[in-house]
């Protein structure tokens, strides 16, 4: 099989130009991946797992496992360093079959769904700090799609300067958690002693699903890899520095929670990070989450929406998708109506409430299409040995 990638296949179409730094890369793998799972999903695995030993276990397991998946992203974007990430990869592994079910999926439903769901945490976590604004929860989720549905249509530099600020303030936000809780003598509040969960089988997949979801999202990175410069070597580096960050964070996290926690109160909290910075600063500590969680959610949003496109746009550059989302603007060098149909889209998801079942109804398909994904790295050596493997 001879492999013609769209990007080289002689047509003379105009071609989505390389801005994106390894700054940039780094900062959408990290943006996208940290959403509101930290800060919630820490309570159900507590109350599955019998010990913080075994809960840190599984955050670490889970966590190189996704490291071992982002590396083969980091293989496949190396040796086909093209905008549509796995939709690409599934196209030269599989052929356009497989490469068509996983583009609409994503777009009906995956990415769509995604964005959908963390504009809506984003609203609520903002009528919780401004309780006066009426509507707001219904609102700002749309508010958010059409500002940053903007921002991308304008150009991926606005874009990637706007991912690298929520990144940044995320990062700071969740170190600020993580520091108090190391530097706060305040004693953990006492709460009743109760025995221990049993570790089961079901409790262990249970929590491995949650840590999984939780680290789910380095990914995006490759759906821009035609947008990235000198990508054979800024996306593996990326991927590598972006999930290694992550799961510093996350092991770090928890380790903070344990420190002035109880597990059974751990267990206990629907918000696990509120409780803990309100035991290490107060009452501001709940408001100072809920910031953090609602500029978490704002940058996923964003990472998101600067990078679902991509997948849509190459689809229709192959006719796979309707044609007019495979045009590049001619003056902001994006795929300007791929973004404008998304944010349509993401905002009929939110307002109808829809994407939360529709979201979960796909969940297997999603591990479905990250494991074709990965074993293509098996596939492609022999289906198309001509490709560098840088």
């Amino acid at each position: 099989m001879t492999v013609t990638p769209f990007a080289d296949s002689g047509s003379k179409q105009p071609e989505l130009s390389r801005q994106l730094s390894l700054l940039d890369a780094t900062c959408i793998v990290i943006g996208t991946t940290i959403g509101v799972g930290i800060f919630i999903v820490p309570a159900s695995i507590a109350r599955d797992l019998p010990s913080p030993a075994a809960i840190l276990s599984i955050w670490i397991i889970t966590g190189i496992i996704s490291f071992f998946g982002a590396l083969a992203y980091a293989e496949l974007g190396a040796m086909l360093p093209h905008s549509g990430g796995q939709y690409i990869y599934l196209r030269e592994a599989y052929g356009p079959v497989a490469a068509f079910v996983c583009g609409w999926v994503s777009f009906l439903i995956v990415q769509s769904g995604s964005i959908a769901a963390v504009s809506v945490g984003f609203g609520i976590y903002l009528s919780y700090l401004a309780p006066g604004v009426p509507g707001v929860s219904r609102w700002a989720p749309l508010a958010l799609i059409a500002l940053f549905s903007f921002i991308n249509y304008r150009g991926v530099r606005w874009a990637a300067r706007t991912q690298n600020v929520f990144t940044a303030l995320k990062v700071g936000g969740l170190a600020i958690l993580i520091g108090s809780a190391f530097v706060s003598n305040a004693p953990a509040a006492p709460m009743p002693v109760a025995a221990p969960a049993a570790l089961s089988m079901h409790g262990v997949v249970v929590t491995l699903l949650g840590c999984f979801l939780a680290y789910d999202g380095w990914q995006y990175v490759a759906f821009v890899a035609g947008e990235v410069r000198k990508p054979s070597r800024t996306i593996p580096l990326a991927l590598a520095l972006g999930t290694g960050a992550v799961i510093l964070l996350y092991v770090v996290a928890n380790v903070a929670y344990f420190r002035v926690l109880p597990l059974s109160r751990i267990a206990a909290s629907e918000h696990v990070a509120a409780t803990a910075a309100e035991q290490t600063m107060g009452s501001v500590g709940a408001s100072f989450v809920a910031l953090t969680v609602m500029l978490s959610a704002a940058g996923a949003a964003n990472g998101s929406i600067l990078t679902s496109p991509r997948i849509y746009f190459a689809q229709a550059r192959d006719g796979l998708f309707f044609r007019k989302l495979a045009e590049i603007h001619p003056r902001f060098h994006t795929p300007a109506f791929s973004i404008l149909v998304q944010g349509a889209w993401t905002s009929i998801l939110t307002l109808s409430g829809s994407y939360e079942t529709l979201f979960w109804f796909v969940l297997f398909a999603i591990w479905l299409f990250h494991a074709m994904t990965v074993f293509g790295v098996c596939i492609l050596p022999r289906r198309a040995p001509e490709l560098p493997r840088p």
